[in-house]
């Protein structure tokens, strides 16, 4: 079996677990209904994605 030469450094050690870190999802506005969207997503709420209808939306009142 390999075994490791050295023993890794602390800071290394942080470094690596600092990629796993959690981080708070980013939200946009929808330019269309001012809504927040996750980016990269069309809008659930009016069908929007870069200024485009992609999805239709039917109205839920």
């Amino acid at each position: 079996m390999a075994n490791p030469k050295r023993r890794q450094s602390k800071e290394r050690q942080r470094k690596r677990q600092g990629a796993n870190r959690w981080r708070a999802p980013v939200l946009k506005t929808c330019p269309e209904c001012g809504s927040s969207v996750p980016g990269h997503v069309a809008c659930p709420s009016c069908g929007y994605y870069r200024n485009r209808q992609v999805l239709t939306v039917e109205a839920s009142e």
